[in-house]
């Protein structure tokens, strides 16, 4: 009997195997992202999807996975993480000092960090990634060191019996040398992530960059603001007046 009296034989174009998953026909659509972020392109592939492609909710579901999910789910991990970081930096702070002032003054040079690091960003045209959200929880912490050297030289000087405006001058003067090998060590031991090119380059240069930048920012926040700030918040001596001097 010939094939064609009990079927109609047709040359169509298909995939060559359909996949499932829970048994569930499942397509993949792949693709690489390169210079720009992840979550950007998602977003903006959303936005043409929902706009040109009807997808009956009952038959079809969307899902956006691979680098984009993984990154969703870093995200919900930092949010946990980065308050915790910041709050535990300050209760360290805090029990180190056992003052509110030394505590706020020192963890103003976070925020000067953090500045630094977007600078860094932006400067090399890179996205905020998750390895960048990284290093800023790094920067984080090694912003605070070189604030923490002028604090306690400060009050040691100040338990001394030294004038104000003279302790500031004088831990400023001593301190240089300290913070400038601290910014130093801090830095320059990222520059070989920052400008790498080899496997894992796409993680390792946001984290650098972001540490390098900061820890500029921080460094010129010790050394300039931080005294005046000082200066700000210290009280002024009384000024004694003999008798004679009337």
């Amino acid at each position: 009997m010939p094939l064609e009296r009990i079927a109609d034989i047709q040359t169509i174009l298909g995939p060559k195997f359909v996949t499932r998953e829970w048994s569930e026909r499942r397509v993949v659509v792949q693709c690489n992202v390169r210079g720009r972020d992840v979550g950007g392109f998602v977003a903006e592939a959303q936005g043409a999807i929902d706009r040109s492609v009807d997808l009956p909710a009952d038959e079809f579901r969307l899902e956006w996975g691979g680098q984009f999910e993984n990154m969703q789910r870093a995200q919900k991990r930092l949010a946990i993480v980065v308050p915790l970081a910041l709050v535990l930096i300050i209760a360290l702070l805090y029990l180190t000092y056992r003052n509110v002032a030394d505590t706020a003054l020192l963890f103003v040079s976070v925020p000067f960090a953090c500045v630094g690091g977007i600078w860094a960003l932006a400067a090399r045209e890179m996205p905020l990634s998750i390895s960048a959200a990284v290093g800023f929880i790094t920067l984080s912490g090694v912003s605070v060191l070189s604030g923490m050297v002028v604090a306690s030289a400060l009050r040691e000087r100040l338990a001394r019996g030294t004038a104000r405006d003279v302790a500031i001058e004088e831990t400023a003067a001593a301190s240089l040398r300290t913070i400038i090998m601290t910014a130093l060590v801090a830095s320059l031991g990222f520059i070989p992530m920052a400008v790498s090119e080899g496997t894992g380059a796409e993680v390792q240069r946001p984290l650098a960059t972001v540490v390098i930048g900061g820890v500029l920012t921080s460094t010129l926040f010790t050394l300039f603001v931080l005294p005046a700030l000082y200066r700000l918040i210290l009280p002024v001596p009384p000024v004694k007046i003999l008798a004679g001097d009337r």
